[in-house]
Parts: structure tokens; sequence; C-alpha cells
């Protein structure tokens, strides 16, 4: 059986293993579609994508339309022919362009789909204490994350594993559970679940959790809350855009931390050290024990050397 021909979208590093998995496996990438490259760092320099760094290591047609409507865009994605899209950390498309290979157009979500539709999947499951997430690959269609259900694979969440470990681990998941897919549509075996169908949220209320975008808002610790949640906030949030707090008016981000729920003789936000090997801030049912973190105007560290060089 010949296999699809198929164009790939997507943009950050979550995208590379499902790109490269397809390019192990034989199939032909005739395109690749990415973000525009855009001014970073410092220097402003012009920064390329993690995907379009991989494209072009394997000398892949590569487009990074401004606008996905645009009539030049639109006539050449037409010209190519294309059997199936995939679609992976990408952003929204417009119907002219999910609707037009024969197979249609596949998403990758980093999440059990109907839970946690949006921006940020990874991060809301552990700010929200989940024990397990998942990955999903769906039919695109109009409403974002909300098509019919291709194949789910469940992963645990480990106690103490921050957002970035699972991202990590889930990317190399996502890329196998694409691969399958494809195969099924290849077989002509693949079932289509409707979400609505679905309510397989963890509290098991059938309540639909949502993922959207983090904003400076989410990431500033509220002392006043419990130990546990402060705890998953930060796991939830680490490596990026970590959860911070202020430190005698200059921002301090949180990495890793250790939860202490014990009773509390001071206000929250205070905290306690003994400038050595701990620095402590009083949640309203405990402590959040700092492990590693960075100052504002400073590189990420240890507690231990944090200390070395600051007094409470």
């Amino acid at each position: 059986m010949k296999k699809p021909r198929i164009i790939f979208m997507g943009t950050p590093d979550f995208a590379v293993p499902s790109l490269q998995i397809l390019l192990e496996n034989g199939y032909e990438i005739i395109a690749v579609i990415t973000a525009v490259d855009k001014p970073a760092g410092r220097g402003m320099k012009l920064s390329e994508s993690a995907i379009k760094i991989f494209a072009l290591s394997q000398n892949l047609k590569i487009f990074q339309p401004e606008k996905l409507k645009d009539p030049g865009f639109i006539n050449e994605l037409s010209s190519l022919n294309a059997d199936l899209q995939i679609v992976v950390a990408f952003r929204m498309l417009p119907e002219v362009v999910w609707n037009m290979p024969p197979m249609g157009t596949i998403n990758l979500h980093g999440s059990l789909l109907p839970q946690y539709r949006g921006a940020a999947p990874v991060n809301w499951a552990v700010i929200n204490g989940e024990t397990e997430t998942g990955v999903t690959t769906f039919k695109l269609k109009h409403e974002i994350d909300t098509g019919n259900i291709l194949l789910q694979r469940k992963i645990e969440i480990g106690e103490v594993e921050t957002a970035g470990e699972l991202y990590n681990r889930m990317k190399e998941i996502g890329a196998e559970l694409l691969l399958q897919t494809i195969a099924n549509l290849e077989k002509d075996t693949a079932l289509e679940v409707p979400q609505d169908t679905m309510y397989n949220s963890t509290d098991g209320k059938g309540i639909i959790h949502l993922a959207p975008k983090i904003t400076s808002d989410i990431c500033k610790i509220k002392w006043e809350k419990s130990v546990e949640e402060i705890y998953n906030l930060v796991r939830g949030l680490s490596p990026y855009p970590a959860a911070f707090t202020l430190l005698r008016g200059k921002i301090l981000k949180i990495f890793k931390a250790e939860k202490e729920k014990e009773k509390v003789a001071i206000t929250p936000g205070e905290i306690i050290s003994d400038n050595k090997t701990f620095l402590k801030f009083a949640c309203s049912d405990g402590y959040i024990s700092l492990k590693e973190l960075q100052l504002e105007g400073k590189k990420r560290m240890s507690v231990e050397d944090f200390l070395k060089g600051w007094r409470s």
C-alpha cells in the first residue's frame, strides 16, 4: 500500500519527535509549515523554531506564512496535493486549510481530551494536581480541540514530576501514538469517537477542565493558599514560565521546591531561613521549602548557592 503524502505543521520542540518518527518510518513529508522567525534574546536576533531547525537538517520544504488565509499560501498548499496533514503544537487553522486533504487533518494534543482543551494542557494537569494525563490524536474541525478522537494513551504523573519533565515524556509517547494513528488511517481501521460522548475527568463528576494560556497573574504565588496548591503550581510552571514571588522587591522564580505540611505560626508569605541550607515561605497550612530558584538579574541556582550571597 502506498503511504500517504503528508504536510506537517508544528513549531516547538514538542513537535520534533513526531516529525522525526514519520521520516524514520518512510513517510513522505512533502512540506513543513511552521512559525515565522522571531527576534529573541538580548541582541534580538531572529530565532528559528525547533521544527524549522530540524526540517532544515532533513532538507525538507518549509513554509512560514504570516497569515494562514493568505491566497498565495493557500494556492501553494493546494498545489502540493497532500493526502494528509498533521498538526502538532501549531496554531489554529482556517477551514480552507484543515479541510483540504482527502484524508483530513490530524492533531496531536497533550491531554486526554475532552479534558484540558487549550494552549497549556501539560501545565494545567500538573497545576490541578492530576495523577494522570495523556496524549490524544483527533480529527480537526471548527472549534479548537473538539474534533472526533482517534486514539488516546494514558500517562501517569509522578508525585514530584514537573511540567517540563512530563512534557519531555509526552512528546515521545505522543509521536508513537501519532504513528499508530496514521497506520490505522492507512488500513481504514481508524474509529472516530465524538468528544461529547467522553467525560473522562479524574474527579468522576463529568467536569471538563480547560487549559488556557498561562498569564503572569497565574504565575504569581498567592501564599495564603494551601501548601498542596502552591507546590503543584511550582511543579506545573517549571521550568517555564516559572512560578514567582517577590523578595525585597525583586522577582524570585521558583523551579523546584518541597512541601512541609504543618502548623504555621507566621503570616503566609513570610520567610524562615538558616542562611545556609534552607529558605522557606509560609503558606496557610505549612511551608514551601525552595530547592532551585532564580533571583531577578541572577542565574538559576540551588538554594544553598543562593544563600551564600544572601542574608535574611
